[in-house]
């Protein structure tokens, strides 16, 4: 069972390891302490007016250190049109991560997993960012991760805390003209084991609202993960992104399949 619930840790959007919006304190691939693991993703979100893919790999040392990479595109569609940026503009970044377990573990110990992560984001559209009012086209993510895997109940809880500027996870720039620095925001996530190969859960994640121009509401999801081998999980969810780039509502299907070895 132990080994099960791992496997359905999943990446997040931006490429760390653990749920789809929000890192958890673990480390990428299915490896114990005494070897390396890797896993890689392919994500897509449809909403109502964009759609989002991203595709990354994830390297776990020793089940202590994970080093990450994602590429992410976010397609404007017809939306981009009226937004002034022509019909299917997509944004798209870069995000480099690494991830460090510092202590405790997710089921052995009585203190829970803890690690910190760093992601380093590079957005492709600097010009166009800039036009929309964010403060620059890069920025770091800072955050710390605490996990613990319940096993009498098969619950998993993890909490997130995370210094971060980005707009829309760094796709819309970083900073703006309400706030220009990072702010401090918090991630949480449940899950529930209801077989060896079947968990459900559910993802919430605080957004800072830096640009003028446009909210940035927080995120939700309820996800199902279901482990078809060993080395593969594929996960769908119901997705609330709120408003983006102006535009309200926007609801839809979160997919991912991931390989982990």
């Amino acid at each position: 069972m132990i080994r099960s619930f791992r496997a359905k840790s999943r990446n997040s959007l931006e490429g760390a390891s653990g749920g789809g919006l929000t890192p958890w304190a673990v480390i990428a691939g299915n490896e114990t302490s005494d070897g390396f693991g890797l896993s890689a993703h392919g994500t897509l979100v449809e909403v109502k007016d964009y759609d989002y893919q991203s595709a990354g790999v994830a390297i776990g040392i020793r089940d202590r250190i994970e080093l990450s990479y994602t590429h992410q595109d976010f397609n404007t569609n017809e939306i981009g049109a009226a937004l002034g940026l022509g019909k299917d503009f997509a944004f798209s970044q870069d995000i480099f991560g690494a991830k460090v377990r510092l202590a405790g573990d997710l089921v052995y110990d009585r203190l829970p997993a803890i690690a910190v992560g760093v992601q380093y984001k590079n957005n492709n559209q600097g010009a166009i960012v800039r036009a929309v009012g964010a403060k620059g086209d890069e920025g770091v993510d800072y955050y710390a991760s605490v996990s613990k895997l319940f096993l009498s109940r098969s619950i998993l809880l993890s909490a997130t805390a995370r210094l971060t500027k980005a707009n829309q996870m760094g796709l819309l720039g970083f900073g703006g003209g309400k706030q220009g620095n990072h702010t401090l925001q918090f991630e949480g996530s449940a899950a529930w084991q209801l077989s060896r190969r079947i968990a459900i859960g559910g993802e919430y994640r605080r957004k800072p609202d830096n640009l003028n121009i446009a909210r940035e509401d927080d995120w939700f999801d309820a996800f199902a993960a279901v482990a078809i081998s060993r080395n593969i999980t594929a996960t769908i969810a119901y997705a609330d992104l709120g408003s983006i780039a102006t535009v309200k509502k926007q609801r839809g299907v979160f997919l991912q399949l991931q390989t982990a070895f």
